[in-house]
C-alpha cells in the first residue's frame, strides 16, 4: 500500500495535473512572461482551503483538471448595455467571434487580439503582459492569476492614446456546457487619455480571467461589468491595476447567480493625487442552486494625497454565501492618504451567511483611513412604514434592497450605465418575489 502524500506533495501533484491538461501557448512576445508565470505557479502551487486567503472559499472546482459541466441558461432578456453606443467585441466560450463583433477601429483606440498579436516578437503590450500580475503576487500569492498568464489563449490588447470615441463592450457568451475559458486582457491608458470598458456575460462553464490595467498620468479608466446569470457557472477573475499621478481608476461589478465566483482586485496607487475606486453589488438566491460569491481586494497606497474607496454590498437568501476580504496598505511616505472601505451584507433569511475580513496596514502618520463591515436583516421599522403606506411586503422589501445597494451603484460615474444596472436589479428582485 502506497504511503499517503504529504501536503506539499499533494499541492505539487495537483498543480502538475492542472498544467498537464492545458495546451500552453509558445513563442511570441509573451514567451518570457509566460515562462516566468509558469515558474511562479510551480513554486507557489495551486491553493487549498488551509491557505489564509482561501479559508472562506473552496478552490477545488478551480483546481480540477476539467471544468464541471454547467447547464446553458437563457435569461430571455435584452443585452445589457444594448442601448449604449459602443463597440462590441464578442467571445464565445473564450474564443473571439469576429462575425458577430463590431469593427474595433470604431472605438478610436488601438485594439488587437492576444491570439493574433501574441505570435509577433514585438508589441507595445510586451512591457505590460504579466508585469502587473507578477508584481501583484506579493505580499499575497495569487496562483490562478499566474496560471492565467502562463496559459491564456485569447484576450484583447487595448491602448488608448486620447479619449476613446466609444466605450468598448466585451461580451462573453457561454454555448458549451463543458467550456473552460482562460482570457487575458491588457489595457494601457496613455497620459491624459480616457476609456470606458464594459463587460457582460457568463463566458464559460469555468472562467479564468486576468485584466492588467496601466493608467498613466492624468488618464481615466472607467470599468463596469455584469457577470452572467448562468446558475451553474464558476469563475475566478483578477484585475491588476497601476494608477499614476493625477490618474483615475474606477471599477464596478454586478454579480447575480453562479455557483462560485471569486473576484480579485489588486490596485497599486503609484502616483501623487491619484484616485482608485472599486465597488460591487452581489445578489444571491440559493433556491436556484449553490451561490458562493467572494470579493478579495488589495489596495496599496504608495504616493501622497491619494484616495481609494472600496464599497461592496451583498444581498443573500436561501443559503447563499458571501465573502469579502479587503485590505488597504499605506506605505511609508504615502502621506495625506484617504482610504475608505465598507463591506455590508443584507441577509433576507437565517440560512444565508456573510464572512468578512477587513484589514488596514498603515506605515504613514498623516492619513485618514477607515473600514467597516456589517451584517443585518431588513429594517423592520422601514418595512412597516412602507407597508403602512399601502406597499405590499415583497415590493417594500425590493425597495429596501435597492436602497441598500445604492451606495455601491453610486460609484458608477455614467448615469446611463448606472440606470441600466438598476433596471436589471429591479428585474431580478421581481422574479424572486416568492
Amino acid at each position: 500500500m502506497a504511503a499517503p502524500m504529504r501536503k506539499d506533495e499533494a499541492r505539487v501533484a495537483a498543480t502538475e495535473a492542472r498544467l498537464a491538461a492545458l495546451d500552453l501557448p509558445k513563442g511570441g512576445f509573451t514567451a518570457h512572461a509566460r515562462a516566468n508565470a509558469l515558474a511562479r505557479l510551480r513554486e507557489m502551487g495551486l491553493p487549498g482551503r488551509r491557505d489564509e486567503y482561501w479559508k472562506f472559499t473552496d478552490p477545488a472546482v478551480l483546481n480540477a483538471t476539467e471544468a464541471a459541466k454547467a447547464a446553458l441558461f437563457d435569461p430571455k432578456e435584452s443585452q445589457l448595455f444594448g442601448g449604449v453606443d459602443c463597440v462590441k467585441l464578442v467571445f464565445v466560450d473564450g474564443v473571439f467571434d469576429a462575425e458577430v463583433s463590431d469593427d474595433p477601429v470604431l472605438a478610436g483606440v488601438e485594439i488587437a487580439r492576444l491570439a493574433e498579436a501574441g505570435a509577433s516578437d514585438i508589441h507595445w503590450a510586451q512591457e505590460l503582459y504579466g508585469a502587473l500580475e507578477a508584481k501583484g503576487q506579493s505580499p499575497v500569492v495569487r496562483p490562478f492569476a499566474a496560471l492565467n498568464t502562463a496559459a491564456a489563449t485569447d484576450g484583447v490588447l487595448i491602448r488608448a492614446t486620447a479619449q476613446a470615441a466609444k466605450p468598448v463592450h466585451l461580451v462573453y457568451r457561454h454555448e458549451s456546457e463543458a467550456s473552460d475559458a482562460i482570457l487575458h486582457h491588457c489595457v494601457k491608458i496613455e497620459p491624459g487619455a480616457e476609456l470606458t470598458l464594459l463587460e457582460t456575460g457568463p463566458a464559460a462553464a469555468r472562467f479564468n480571467k486576468v485584466m492588467e490595467v496601466d493608467v498613466a498620468a492624468g488618464g481615466r479608466f472607467h470599468h463596469v461589468r455584469a457577470q452572467g446569470r448562468d446558475h451553474e457557472r464558476r469563475a475566478i477573475t483578477h484585475i491588476f491595476a497601476r494608477v499614476a499621478e493625477e490618474a483615475s481608476f474606477k471599477s464596478f461589478t454586478l454579480t447575480v447567480n453562479g455557483q462560485m465566483t471569486r473576484n480579485e482586485c489588486v490596485i497599486e496607487i503609484a502616483g501623487d493625487d491619484a484616485i482608485a475606486h472599486v465597488a460591487g453589488a452581489a445578489l444571491g438566491d440559493g433556491s436556484y442552486g449553490r451561490f458562493h460569491h467572494d470579493d478579495t481586494i488589495f489596495v496599496t497606497h504608495d504616493a501622497e494625497r491619494c484616495e481609494s474607496r472600496q464599497v461592496f454590498k451583498k444581498v443573500l437568501k436561501n443559503g447563499a454565501v458571501g465573502v469579502f476580504q479587503g485590505k488597504i496598505l499605506v506605505k511609508p511616505g504615502a502621506q495625506k492618504t484617504d482610504g475608505y472601505q465598507i463591506s455590508q451584507s443584507l441577509l433576507l433569511d437565517e440560512d444565508s451567511q456573510f464572512l468578512a475580513k477587513p484589514e488596514l496596514e498603515i506605515y504613514a502618520d498623516d492619513v485618514k483611513c477607515s473600514h467597516g463591515s456589517t451584517t443585518g436583516a431588513i429594517d423592520e421599522t422601514a418595512l412597516f412604514y412602507l407597508r403602512s403606506r399601502g406597499v405590499g411586503k415583497q415590493d417594500a422589501t425590493a425597495l429596501l434592497v435597492l436602497s441598500f445597494l445604492a451606495d455601491a451603484i453610486a460609484e458608477i460615474e455614467d448615469e446611463t450605465l448606472a440606470a441600466e444596472i438598476v433596471e436589471r436589479l429591479e428585474a431580478w428582485l421581481q422574479r424572486r418575489k416568492k
